[in-house]
């Protein structure tokens, strides 16, 4: 038997980390490209900051960890370059570029710019360079950096995206066309009351006409990058169905409870509302199913996207912050070790790994409907 030591991302295809981040940038071209379409130069700003600061974060962190050492004897310049930097190849540009373009669409148009640079220099150096580079980081860099800038400039970053107004041709909000702040985001209405689920039409918020991020708007072309990615085999789309089903099943069950308390409320507008509304289809496709970041194993990953439906779905009907998405995939990343530790990780399906996942289903869709109707903690 041979051994050969490699670092992740391990996949069961003939392909090399290469194509796979090629094939990633191909399925977010269409979203990138309807961001620039509806956003223009605000989209193009935040794209260029973003890319610029990761590509040019990791040309630094090869260079300075990849410093010639002493030997004795003077070198130029150009000597100690070329040593720092024989390594350095073309997926030292494709990481940090997915990561980059990933970033992007997960902004909203009107954040300050400053902010944009410092989520993505976050994003590059904490989320993936001080844990080795590609291959070694434990988060997606995008969603740390999304995050982190979020929650850092938070006063500022919402009197900007506030102010900010954009125009689609045929966008209603709340039944009036023309502009509408980038704000007022349809999954941050629902503070005032789910009666505000109506806002939007279901066929607006498929086809993109509703106020958002860059990307997460546009589910038509995200799952056009989703069928590209399942048909190159570049992402598990069992990631992808085990996230969506799981979060669909508990807001079916949590859209009955919220129905029974206030009739004006139809359980499936509820379900197809939180499906659309926000940035769950962009984090299945794009974020959860990195293979960097996510389980080796099939039992594994299932789980792994379970608990990211999970905490998606508390987060947005218990916690302050409306999204989940990003929360819900840096915590499922967290726990990836756990789920991957040699004593119980099996490749197989077994009657324990399954009864575990069945089981974390059951006990938090019990504990939601128990907390909806008798924890008066939703804004009905």
């Amino acid at each position: 038997m041979i051994f050969v030591k490699k670092t992740s991302p391990y996949i069961s295809i003939k392909a090399d980390v290469k194509t796979m981040m090629l094939d990633v940038l191909i399925a977010l071209l269409p979203t990138l490209i309807f961001a620039f379409v509806v956003y223009q130069l605000n989209a193009l700003y935040i794209f260029l900051i973003s890319i610029s600061t990761m590509i040019l974060s990791e040309f630094v962190f090869v260079g300075v960890t990849h410093i010639m050492p002493y030997d004795g004897n003077k070198h130029s310049f150009k000597e100690k370059f070329k040593f720092a930097y024989k390594t350095y190849n073309i997926n030292n540009v494709l990481g940090p570029l997915v990561s980059g373009v990933i970033y992007t669409l997960i902004m909203p148009a009107g954040a300050p710019l400053y902010a944009v640079f410092v989520g993505a220099l976050f994003g590059i150096v904490i989320g993936k360079l001080v844990f080795g580079g590609l291959g070694h980081n434990i988060f997606n860099p995008a969603a740390a950096g999304m995050l982190f800038a979020k929650l850092c400039f938070s006063s500022q970053y919402n009197n900007n995206i506030e102010s900010f107004y954009f125009t689609i041709p045929g966008l209603s909000s709340g039944g009036s066309g023309g502009d509408i702040a980038v704000g007022g985001t349809a999954l941050g209405n629902l503070t005032n009351g789910y009666e505000h689920i109506y806002d939007y039409s279901l066929l607006d918020m498929f086809l993109g006409k509703m106020p958002g991020t860059l990307g997460e708007a546009f589910t038509i072309t995200i799952l056009i990058g989703a069928i590209y990615l399942i048909v190159r085999r570049s992402a598990d789309f069992r990631i992808m169905l085990t996230y969506i089903v799981s979060f669909a099943l508990m807001m079916l069950f949590a859209g009955i409870c919220i129905s029974s308390l206030n009739n004006k409320i139809g359980i499936f507008d509820f379900l197809g509302f939180e499906l659309l509304a926000g940035g769950l289809f962009f984090g299945a496709v794009f974020m959860l199913t990195d293979p960097v970041t996510s389980p080796i194993n099939l039992p594994g990953r299932m789980l792994y996207a379970l608990i990211a439906a999970i905490i998606t779905v508390y987060i947005r009907l218990f916690g302050s912050y409306p999204e989940g998405v990003g929360f819900s995939i840096l915590i499922a990343n967290m726990m990836v070790p756990v789920i991957e530790y040699p004593k119980w990780s099996n490749p197989k399906f077994t009657i324990k790994n399954v009864s575990l996942m069945v089981g974390l289903f059951v006990v938090f869709t019990s504990i939601m409907v128990l907390v909806i109707m008798f924890g008066d903690k939703i804004a009905l």
